[in-house]
C-alpha cells in the first residue's frame, strides 16, 4: 500500500468506531495516534522530496530555455555566414531543448497537482491527529473510571466483603460478652454481714422507742 493510499484510509477512518472495536481501547488510541504521526512524517518527507525534484526540474527548464536562446543566436550567426547547414543543425538542437523544456514543465505541473492533493491530505490528517489527541485523555479517564467501578462492584458483591462483615459480627459478639461480664457485677447489690443485721436492729429499736415517746406526749396533752 502506498503512503498516499494509507493516508486516505486513516483519514477516512472513524476514530470512535475503531475504539469501539478494540479489546484494549487505551492501547488502541495510542496506536492510532502513533500510526497517524508516522504516516504524517512519511508524507511530509515524500512532499519534501517532490519539492526538491521540482526545484531541480525548474533549473533544468531554465537551462533548456537558455540553450534555446543560445542555439537561436548560433543559427542566426551561421545563416549570416552562409552556412545554412549549421543554421539548420542549430535549430534542431533548439527544438530538442524546447521539447525537453515543455515536457519538463508538464512533469512539474503533474507534481504540483500531486502536492496540492497531498497538502489537503496533510491538513486533514493533522486534524485527525488533533482530534485523537483531544479525545485521548478523556477516553483514558473514562476507561480508568469504568475499570475502577468494575473493581469496586466486584469487591462489594464478592466474598471478601461477606467475610469482612462476618468477622465484624464475631467482634461485636465478643464486645457484647465483655460488656455483659462488666454489667454482671452490679446485679444483686453487696452481700450483707452479721454486723449489718445488728445495726439494723439497733436502728429499728431506736425508732420504736422514739415513736412510743411521741405517742405518750400526745396522750398527755389530750388528757
Amino acid at each position: 500500500m502506498s503512503i498516499f493510499s494509507r493516508t486516505r484510509d486513516i483519514i477516512a477512518a472513524n476514530v470512535t468506531d475503531l475504539l469501539d472495536k478494540a479489546e484494549d481501547p487505551a492501547r488502541m488510541i495510542r496506536m492510532i495516534i502513533m500510526e497517524m504521526q508516522e504516516t504524517l512524517a512519511e508524507v511530509r518527507a515524500g512532499a519534501a522530496r517532490t519539492i526538491a525534484d521540482q526545484k531541480e526540474m525548474e533549473r533544468a527548464v531554465a537551462r533548456a530555455e537558455a540553450a534555446q536562446a543560445s542555439w537561436t543566436e548560433k543559427a542566426e550567426l551561421a545563416l549570416s555566414k552562409g552556412r545554412e547547414d549549421l543554421a539548420t543543425a542549430a535549430l534542431l538542437e533548439k527544438a530538442k531543448a524546447k521539447s525537453f523544456a515543455d515536457a519538463t514543465r508538464a512533469d512539474i505541473g503533474q507534481l504540483d497537482d500531486g502536492l496540492n492533493a497531498n497538502a489537503d491530505d496533510i491538513r486533514r490528517l493533522e486534524g485527525k491527529i488533533r482530534e485523537a489527541q483531544q479525545r485521548q485523555n478523556t477516553l483514558l479517564t473514562r476507561i480508568e473510571n469504568a475499570n475502577t467501578r468494575t473493581r469496586m462492584r466486584a469487591m462489594y458483591k464478592g466474598p471478601r466483603i461477606e467475610d469482612a462483615f462476618a468477622k465484624f459480627e464475631v467482634i461485636e459478639r465478643r464486645a457484647d460478652l465483655a460488656e455483659g461480664h462488666a454489667d454482671s457485677f452490679s446485679l444483686g447489690g453487696p452481700a450483707r454481714t452479721l454486723d449489718d443485721e445488728f445495726a439494723d436492729l439497733k436502728q429499728d429499736h431506736g425508732i420504736q422507742t422514739e415513736l412510743a415517746a411521741m405517742k405518750a406526749r400526745l396522750q398527755t396533752k389530750e388528757g
